[in-house]
């Protein structure tokens, strides 16, 4: 089963998600994307990790920016029953891809989209994904910006397609989508 939340920086949804997990198995891997390239993204790292480690639920923490797409395969092969995954989180590791394939063009990134949503759709365990809606604020003023908003609500579009739920947050509160979605 597939879960997508998604929601704006500091909504709620990595807490909504974890509590999400916590609810539906006993434990699981944390799959995470972020790069610490400076000192207040190390905090925030460490922060997160702490946070995991005073909980009672057994989280596995994987920390892996670019190839979650093998990660996901790999774990889905390795063990019977597949673990529950939490992903956290997309937009993280679109911007990692971004920044990797950026001199490759727009092609290269929209391959290595392809191959994550292949990749979470034939994992064959819960996975819970976490991505953030950028599409709502002004237009970006340079290229990459606007590109990388461009990738993120395809991204965001293709993973809502193959999900079960999908779940917006804002102010902390979640909204289930999929079941109410308008279908034309």
């Amino acid at each position: 089963m597939i879960i997508l939340v998604t929601g704006g920086a500091r909504s709620g949804k990595s807490t909504f998600a974890e509590r999400l997990c916590m609810s539906r198995s006993s434990e699981a891997i944390y799959l995470a994307t972020a790069q610490a390239f400076d000192e207040e993204m190390e905090q925030r790292i460490a922060a997160h990790r702490l946070q995991r480690s005073d909980e009672a639920y057994l989280w596995h923490t994987i920390e892996e920016p670019i190839e979650v797409a093998d990660t996901l395969e790999s774990i889905g092969q390795a063990t019977y029953p597949a673990p529950t995954i939490l992903l956290d989180c997309l937009t993280l590791w679109l911007s990692n891809i971004l920044l990797s394939k950026e001199a490759e063009g727009k092609d290269a990134i929209l391959q290595e989209m392809d191959r994550l949503v292949s990749s979470v759709r034939t994992y064959p365990g819960l996975i819970i994904l976490v991505t953030n809606e950028v599409g709502d604020g002004i237009v970006p003023e340079y290229p990459l910006g606007r590109l990388y908003r461009d990738m993120a609500g395809i991204l965001n579009q293709r993973m809502a397609a193959v999900s079960e739920e999908v779940f917006l947050v804002t102010a902390g509160i979640a909204i289930e989508l999929k079941s109410k979605e308008y279908k034309v």
